[in-house]
């Protein structure tokens, strides 16, 4: 792992006791917008969680995916790759709920525009199954007005 990234999530992990929604924990990270640092911030975020979630098997599966289609989204299209802006990430945890937040530096798009990637005219297409998985991964998926923010929560009783 790239020192630079490692330091600066240990620099934010804030304890936060039995707080809101039963989030124990908050992780934040900034991504730099380069496509080769995805599956090291993944690995950060779920090494963290899998200690902490009740769940091991939905963070190692669901978590990780959806995680890496969230801040690949927001590279590729909402950033555009471009090494100036970054990408933050805050993830609030406890054994039961986890809620992650991604953000891009970009215009923002309308989700209620991706197309369906099952429906029959959209198959050979190449966008919308990012999308389509992180609304099937996890159990609550939402974003911002702007549209350059994805909200994703995970909860396990």
């Amino acid at each position: 792992m790239s020192q630079p990234l490692r330091s600066e999530l240990s620099a934010h992990l804030a304890r936060l006791g039995a707080g809101e929604r039963g989030f124990e924990a908050e992780l934040t990270m900034a991504v730099p917008s380069r496509i080769a640092v995805v599956e090291e911030a993944v690995e950060i975020v779920a090494r963290h969680l899998e200690a902490h979630f009740v769940d091991r098997h939905t963070i190692r599966f669901n978590l990780r995916v959806a995680l890496t289609e969230a801040l690949s989204n927001a590279i590729i299209y909402g950033n555009a790759e471009d090494p100036a802006k970054q990408v933050r990430v805050r993830v609030r945890f406890g054994r039961f709920a986890v809620e992650m937040e991604v953000a891009d530096d970009g215009f923002g798009f309308r989700p209620d525009r991706v197309p369906d990637p099952t429906l029959p005219e959209n198959l050979t297409r190449d966008d919308g199954r990012g999308l389509f998985l992180i609304r099937h991964l996890m159990d609550e998926v939402r974003f911002n007005e702007r549209g350059n923010s994805i909200c994703m929560i995970l909860r396990r009783a």
